[in-house]
């Protein structure tokens, strides 16, 4: 019989972790808790181990199994030319319940450093699934490990999947070494499993994430970034959606159903306030309504999802790269030209006349090539 670790029971989770990853790296089947239902996994970097996952699943030739992956980064290892769809999904859905199916014939891919008996077990075909679950414990595995793991749902192939380490055990037995009991999954089903085409999705197995969050989630997002979120930024919105509406040919309030959306932060935003009096004026002379608009701050959870930033001035700029590194990319100043866009907060009505003026040329000029 495997052994049963229970980690409610555990003194010391960090020893769990090393005897889990000591059992993945001498070649041994490791049955863990995820989110959505619980899977078997072993080491992708061990060929025999991974002939022994598919006879312990009872699984023929053909059936792709998942990749379990540290995060996107890793992913872009494995599919070099992955696509701004499949890289906004993978930001803002992992770690979580979505496993990503994605074309992965690069020639660049570190797949092809896989075993050849690997490779044929996670790319059968042309498309790879890549899965990074929303378990502490399976993550921290991960982090110790030198390499991804296969995963499949711990069952035998066409029975029911299991949702707890005692349901598990019962219907894989002596086919795995070490069974890893958390309980009952937070979900109790399985992953949502979506196809990422270019710049098309299909869900091919309806899971714990509904296609109507998914569609949502694969929005293109526009943030525009100032300090109080007040009066540039929030007007940077409304001119945006705007733009973006007209070039789509729909109204604002379809955006979001032709795969758009735009807000607004600032740096040192307080959470619920109101646009200041001369941008709501100033905007109502451009037809737009700011009236309803209540200030946010740029939090971690937004610079996750954005696809771009768009700040004000170049000292937004360099405030978000300080803090979320990883987002240099993804942030720009809202002038092509590098200008900063003046502060009108406490000038004259004219000022944010002037203002608005800046902010139309540039987001024009920065929008009009943007790749939706």
């Amino acid at each position: 019989m495997p052994t049963v670790i229970d980690l409610r029971l555990a003194d010391d989770l960090r020893d769990v972790v090393h005897r889990a990853v000591q059992a993945l790296v001498e070649g041994r089947l490791v049955v863990f808790p995820t989110e959505t239902v619980y899977g078997i996994a072993a080491s992708a970097l061990d060929a025999a181990a991974v002939e022994r996952l598919c006879e312990a699943k009872g699984r023929s030739g053909g059936h792709a199994m998942a990749l379990a992956i540290k995060g996107l980064d890793e992913a872009i290892d494995f599919v070099p030319d992955l696509s701004p769809l499949a890289r906004r999904l993978a930001r803002r859905c992992w770690p979580g319940p979505v496993t990503l199916v994605v074309e992965d014939a690069h020639p660049d891919s570190l797949l092809h450093r896989l075993p050849a008996e690997v490779r044929r077990a996670v790319l059968p075909g042309t498309t790879i699934g890549l899965r990074v679950p929303g378990h502490e414990f399976f993550l921290e595995t991960l982090r110790y490990l030198a390499g991804p793991l296969v995963l499949t749902s711990a069952n035998m192939s066409g029975q029911p999947e299991t949702i707890t380490g005692r349901d598990a055990l019962a219907a894989l037995g002596d086919r795995v070494d070490l069974v890893i009991d958390d309980g009952p999954c937070r979900y109790g089903q399985a992953s949502s499993v979506v196809k990422v085409v270019g710049n098309q999705f299909e869900v091919l197995r309806a899971g714990a994430v509904p296609e109507r969050i998914l569609r949502s989630l694969a929005c293109f997002h526009l943030v525009l970034v100032c300090t109080g979120n007040t009066c540039r930024s929030p007007m940077a919105e409304l001119l945006s959606k705007r733009f973006l509406a007209e070039r789509l040919g729909c109204s604002l309030a379809e955006l979001e159903d032709r795969g758009v959306m735009v807000s607004s932060a600032g740096l040192a935003a307080m959470l619920g306030g109101r646009a200041s009096a001369e941008a709501v004026a100033v905007m109502n002379e451009y037809g737009l309504d700011l009236t309803g608009h209540e200030t946010q701050p740029l939090t971690d959870s937004l610079v996750r999802q954005a696809d771009l930033l768009l700040t004000m001035t170049r000292a937004h700029r360099d405030a978000i790269v300080g803090h979320w590194p990883e987002a240099a990319e993804r942030a720009l100043l809202v002038s092509p030209d590098g200008a900063d866009i003046c502060d009108p907060i406490g000038g004259p009505i004219d000022r944010y006349r002037r203002c608005a003026a800046q902010l139309e040329k540039a987001i024009s000029q920065r929008l009009a090539t943007l790749e939706l």
